[in-house]
């Protein structure tokens, strides 16, 4: 059986249990300090060439956009956690080989006696924002 002839599903790299630390809340209280939220990042996207050529080219640098995503949440100033995960999102869509990513958002303690709270999206490139 060739790839051309396998079943469409998708390649997957995933970023789990990233720690960011981040201005985020509507609370005055939550405004002052940066907090931990908690990110897992699911990238689809064919990773069958970089399976041949074993070249760091061929696939997503997924420490260089670890870093990209680190820059652009640490100095962030986001009132809620949708905005926060939407801008992780648009910032993995920049990269030419992510076909879809799905970002979770977690922030811990934010309810009380509930362990974490969060937000799942799945943002599609060239879609309107909304998965199709």
């Amino acid at each position: 059986m060739t790839d051309d002839i396998l079943p469409s599903a998708p390649d997957r790299i995933l970023i789990r249990d990233l720690l960011v630390r981040c201005v985020v809340g509507v609370d005055d209280h939550e405004r002052e300090e940066k907090q931990d939220v908690l990110v897992q990042i699911t990238m689809d996207t064919d990773l069958r060439q970089a399976g041949h050529t074993d070249a760091l080219e061929d696939t997503i640098d997924y420490r260089a956009l670890k870093k990209q995503i680190l820059r652009v949440v640490e100095n962030s100033r986001f009132r809620l956690i949708e905005a926060l995960a939407q801008s992780i999102a648009e910032e993995c869509l920049k990269h030419e080989r992510v076909e879809r990513v799905r970002v979770t958002v977690e922030k811990p303690g934010a309810l009380r006696f509930a362990r974490t709270v969060g937000v799942e999206i799945v943002r599609r490139r060239g879609a309107s924002g909304r998965d199709a």
